[in-house]
């Protein structure tokens, strides 16, 4: 049962001397079973919070490490997993002031670095604005030079547009040289009389004319300019490799302090994360959390072994109205992963609640089945589960629904939507839809019954008898919706369904009695309450069995798509045929599997935890010594 059901928990209180609180916490978090909370008792026993210090001394020094390894820190190797001492609040200051000055070296690094970078991405700019003008044979000191009498501007202008500008700037006595091409752009030189520089100057608006600015740089023959500006680059990226070859040297004469830096820091963060819980009073402090009952006996051990007699651990179990508080931690096989991914989309399970990951994966791989069968799409799906890497983490998942589908598959008859190889060992589903709707419902009508049992074993075992016995998640539910069914399997026959009535009559009064009793109100409050939430529940008992109609839907539309694609295939040439049959068959996988996987989640989270699981609960999380992240991003 303990794949079913989150591990029975253990309120635990620590106390143990003031002095002590930190190794205290490096033994809690070495057993990975000790999840804090609240301290369990009175707080004014325990008024004082001794941790809140070393918690914001912490939570600086980490944040400091973390942006050292980040921008500029070396990767740091894994920590060691000995020497788990206590830290002081005196080591974590003198941590703080080490990495403060790491980082303050780092940030100095960085914004010469910037700067060598600007610097290089400067004169590369330069050399690339050089090559438009590297075919002009004139100094640029000519170009910058006011004139009295001439008229001297490069520019750029359309390609289309220089021969109607040239003659147009002829008429006022201008020329214009050509130098270099760009695209559809062209660049040029256009010298003139000065006293006509207002004559051309809509004649160059009309053409598009953008004038070019000269850099600074740019003096003296564009062939020196070039030169000049690689000498500075190459410079400059000298600058630069000085700069990395210095902190390289500083990063691994940086590595070792860093390295005892993050080691400080993991041993400090237990007490760092009990810090806001820890409560105390003069020499003695305390801490609770919730453990698992069967890993009381390591914890207690661990204790004794690290504090002996200068601790003491009491424990308790939760009370009946503190099932929220309390943590889950439900374990399941490693084959259930992908599956219990799923399920917490939904939510955790709450403590004392059913987990339904193993029945969310038995009907997930049977309603996939069911709707998907084609031994050879299985086939499929299961080997790209087995052998492509990226779908590692889903691999059981497709490997199950692929064998799943390949059964079905054999069940229909189908291999790649043909039909002529395999008989089918029940019934082809396009042969009788009728008898594929039935079976629809008939899984449907099980899927429900089975959320109602867990559902009303739910609430009995977190001591709600009333909603268990009579509530229309509980026994009166399962009554009235084994009534439902029998009536309209009775009116489907043609025959009488008294009996079915009779049931559905006294679930109903039962049901409606429990509603006027848990709801407030005035009698007529009450009543109305009742009548509506009883008709609520026949009306979702109806449209969830219905919804199960898709499962014969899809299994039909999967056959119809492999009808289709063979049909298409029919008409075209034979290297085409086995072509449209192979990427019709890979489109099927693909969108329709899809499609079909979202269809059986869809099923399961709104027909069927819907019923029984809230997902209301919290995960359990131990205080832990989880490697401090060393790893440079």
């Amino acid at each position: 049962m303990s794949m079913f059901k989150p591990e029975a928990m253990q309120l635990a209180t620590l106390y143990v001397l003031r002095e002590d609180a930190a190794k205290a916490s490096l033994v809690l978090a070495s057993t990975g079973a000790f999840a804090p909370e609240i301290a369990d008792g009175p707080a004014d026993a325990l008024p004082e919070l001794p941790g809140t210090r070393f918690r914001e001394l912490y939570g600086v020094a980490h944040t400091r490490l973390q942006k050292l390894v980040e921008y500029c820190g070396p990767a740091l190797a894994s920590l060691p997993a000995s020497d788990f001492s206590p830290v002081s609040e005196t080591q974590l200051v003198q941590v703080n002031a080490l990495l403060g000055e790491a980082w303050a070296e780092c940030s100095r690094h960085e914004e010469a670095r910037r700067r060598a970078l600007d610097e290089i991405a400067h004169y590369r700019a330069l050399l690339k604005t050089l090559k438009a003008f590297a075919h002009l044979d004139v100094d640029f000191s000519l170009l910058r030079r006011q004139r009295h009498f001439l008229d001297l501007r490069l520019g750029t202008v359309p390609a289309e547009e220089t021969t109607r500008l040239r003659a147009a700037l002829a008429l006022a006595g201008y020329v214009l040289e050509i130098f270099s091409r760009e695209a559809a752009q062209s660049h040029c030189l256009i010298a003139g009389p000065q006293d006509k520089q207002e004559d051309i100057q809509p004649l160059l608006s009309a053409a598009g004319w953008r004038t070019l600015g000269l850099p600074a740089e740019f003096t003296g023959h564009p062939e020196a300019v070039r030169i000049r500006l690689n000498a500075a680059l190459a410079d400059a990226n000298s600058q630069y490799a000085d700069l990395q070859k210095t902190f390289a040297q500083e990063q691994q004469a940086r590595h070792g302090p860093l390295l005892a830096a993050a080691a400080t820091l993991r041993n400090a963060a237990p007490y760092a994360e009990i810090g806001s819980l820890l409560r105390a009073h003069g020499g003695l402090a305390a801490v609770s959390g919730w453990v698992p009952k069967a890993r009381v006996a390591s914890l207690r051990s661990a204790l004794q072994h690290a504090l002996g007699a200068r601790c003491l651990l009491m424990l308790r179990d939760p009370t009946a109205d503190e099932g929220e508080r309390v943590p889950s931690l439900s374990r399941q096989p490693r084959w259930l992963a992908p599956f219990a991914r799923l399920v917490r989309n939904y939510g955790v399970p709450a403590y004392g609640e059913v987990d339904p990951t193993p029945l969310f994966a038995l009907a997930f791989v049977a309603l996939f089945g069911m709707m998907f069968g084609d031994v050879g799409h299985g086939a499929v799906i299961a080997a790209a589960g087995l052998f492509v890497p990226r779908l590692a983490f889903a691999r059981p998942m497709l490997v199950s629904a692929g064998i799943a589908s390949m059964a079905f598959g054999f069940l229909y008859g189908s291999l790649f939507g043909f039909e002529e190889f395999i008989s089918p060992l029940w019934v082809a589903p396009l042969s009788d839809p009728t008898h594929m709707l039935k079976a629809a419902l008939a899984a449907g009508s099980l899927l429900i019954f089975v959320a109602i049992a867990i559902g009303a074993y739910n609430s009995w075992s977190r001591g709600r008898t009333s909603e268990a016995l009579f509530g229309v998640k509980g026994i009166a539910g399962a009554a009235l919706y084994a009534g439902l069914i029998l009536a309209g399997y009775r009116l489907i026959n043609g025959e009488d369904i008294g009996a079915a009535a009779w049931l559905i009559g006294a679930a109903l009064a039962a049901t409606m009695i429990h509603f006027w009793r848990v709801h407030a109100g005035s009698p007529g409050e009450r009543a109305l309450v009742a009548v509506v939430e009883a008709f609520e529940a026949v009306l979702s008992d109806i449209a969830n069995t219905f919804s199960f109609l898709r499962l014969a839907a899809f299994s039909l539309n999967h056959v119809a798509l492999a009808v289709a694609v063979l049909a298409l295939a029919e008409g075209l040439s034979a290297g085409a045929h086995w072509l449209m049959i192979v990427f019709g068959n890979m489109f099927i996988i693909v969108l329709e599997g899809g499609i079909v996987a979202i269809q059986v989640m869809r099923l399961q989270y709104y027909e069927g935890f819907s019923r029984f699981y809230g997902g209301s609960g919290r995960a359990f999380r131990p205080l832990g010594l989880a490697q401090f992240e060393t790893e440079q991003t």
